[in-house]
């Protein structure tokens, strides 16, 4: 039986056998770890599915209302912003002169602690 590494010699061998297998293991855990960025979820995402209005209305000072309905400025924000997204909504409500509404974007585990606030 002819061995085919006998003429390289064992460091290199073993080296190039570790290499191959850290090789195909970062590829996995790479692919992986890409795979879960891409289910990750965007406020933008969730005004897609659910905006029954103008989505992105833009304000005369630049500002955008993520959705404009005919009666609301809606504001779109995750739970941990929600005093960010309540002043957003009362601007967008005044300059619009539609009632203001805010979508709390949150997790099953955690939304407790934003919805009671």
């Amino acid at each position: 039986m002819i061995k085919l590494f006998s003429s390289i010699p064992r460091v290199v061998v073993v080296s190039f056998k570790l290499f191959a297998v850290l090789t195909v293991l970062f590829t996995v855990l790479f692919a992986q770890a890409k795979s879960e960025q891409s289910t990750k979820w965007h406020e933008a995402d969730f005004v897609d599915a659910y905006c029954q209005g103008e989505i992105e209305y833009v304000l005369a000072d630049r500002t955008r209302v993520d959705c404009l309905t005919s009666t609301h400025a809606i504001e779109y924000d995750w739970g941990k912003k929600w005093a960010e997204s309540l002043g957003q909504a009362l601007f967008y409500s005044a300059m619009t002169g539609k009632k203001a509404g805010i979508v709390l974007i949150v997790n099953p585990r955690t939304k407790d602690r934003y919805l009671k606030r």
